[in-house]
């Protein structure tokens, strides 16, 4: 069918049309930092800051990024000060079957290949990180170039500290590993 000033419309190649989708497919696909990966569901706690999860049809480790908590379960190592009381309070907020928000930073695994997230309840958005920091059963650590909520953690990890709450009043000298 002609256009109004005589010219044919040209057909779009078929191959410049799939490009088209194939890209758009591929960018909708990914996610940048602070994009996230996904909600998810709780499976259960592994230790302190780090949980597994079903993501889509894929169970995941998440390591909860910008803390750490005292070692439990690391094979070899004594369990630390204040490690157990970290686990449970991991547990208390995150029992099995809490749907979760996970938020990226700038990397998406670590060297184990575990998920680096920060970590929301999806009831009532509590930042589980913060939350653990907070409360004294976790020391901030932050590993550039992931250091997005840096800040912040230092600051709840200062009145803690203050405050002597969790492994800071309860682990008399050093910190967790």
């Amino acid at each position: 069918m002609p256009l109004p000033d005589g010219t044919r419309p040209r057909p779009v190649p078929l191959a410049l049309a799939l490009l088209a989708l194939v890209a758009g497919c591929t960018l909708a696909g990914s996610s940048s930092a602070g994009d996230p990966p996904g909600t998810a569901m709780v499976d259960h706690v592994v230790d302190g800051d780090t949980v597994e999860v079903t993501l889509g049809r894929r169970t995941e480790t998440v390591r909860l990024l910008g803390i750490d908590t005292p070692e439990t379960v690391k094979p070899g190592a004594p369990v630390d000060c204040f490690g157990p009381e970290a686990s449970a309070r991991t547990k208390d907020l995150l029992p099995a079957g809490t749907e979760v928000r996970l938020t990226r930073d700038v990397e998406l695994r670590d060297r184990y290949d575990r998920l680096l997230a920060y970590v929301a309840r999806a009831s009532d958005d509590l930042f589980v990180n913060h939350a653990l920091v907070a409360d004294g059963y976790a020391r901030t650590l932050a590993i550039a170039p992931n250091d997005a909520h840096r800040a912040d953690l230092a600051a709840a990890e200062r009145d803690a500290r203050a405050a002597g709450r969790g492994l800071w009043g309860a682990c008399s000298g050093a910190p967790p590993r």
